[in-house]
Parts: C-alpha cells; structure tokens; sequence
C-alpha cells in the first residue's frame, strides 16, 4: 500500500470534517448543574411517593390489627398503641401494646415488618407471635 491510499481509505467517514472545539466544554458548567438538580428531583418525585404509601399503608394495618387483638386477647385495657421498633424484646418490626388503666403496657402481638390481619389463637395458650 502507497501512502496516498492511507489517506483515500477512512475508517470512520461520519467524522470527516470534524474540527475539535478545543478545550470548550460541550455544556456550561451551570447547565450541567441545572441538569443534575432536575434528576435528583426527578428521581425523588418517583420514589419517595411509593415509600410513603407503603409506610402509610404499614400503619393502618398495623393499627387495625392491634386493635382486633386489644378487643380479643385484652378486653379489660383502656386503649392500644401499634408501634414500629428497631430495637425490642421481639426485634425489629411492629409490635401490638395493650395499655391499661395505670399505664402499663403489655405486648399482645409482635407483628413483623410487614404487618398482616390478626391472627388470633384458636384455642387458649398458642402464641400469636410470629416465629
């Protein structure tokens, strides 16, 4: 092969022409900030919403069962209090409180970290915490 031929032959011919900018960025370092932001929120604005639901919805279940297992397993208890815990005598997850007339609390059910319905005892005696 002759030296003019290397020049006839190009491998990549959509880059022909192509003259560099230099040492310019493509985009301003403003708008590369601007872009950035827009994702973040973007991507908050997709998450955070699903969290939220699930959390809500974690609550509320969590609320109606404890209170079937207040009327059921702890009938004389003034009120009842359904509570996620990091840290307890069950571990992690929530957990059903029956609180009586002095304040004291007496844990009923240890519902996981995903609460489901009741499970009540079906004779006298079997747990209702989840093993």
């Amino acid at each position: 092969m002759s030296a003019d031929n290397v020049n006839e032959y190009d491998d990549e011919p959509e880059l022909a022409g192509y003259e560099p900018h230099g040492d310019k960025p493509l985009r301003s370092p403003h708008l590369l900030t601007v872009m950035r932001v827009v994702v973040v929120v973007g991507l908050v604005g997709l998450v955070l919403p699903g969290i939220l639901i699930g959390l809500s919805t974690a609550n509320n279940t969590a609320q109606r069962s404890c209170e079937i297992y207040t009327a059921n397993l702890a009938p004389e208890a003034v009120t009842f209090s359904a509570r996620f815990e990091f840290f307890s005598a069950s571990g992690m997850g929530w957990n059903c409180y029956a609180i009586g007339f002095n304040g004291g609390e007496t844990l009923l059910a240890a519902m996981g970290l995903i609460p489901g319905g009741a499970r009540l005892p079906v004779s006298p005696g079997i747990s209702t915490t989840d093993s």
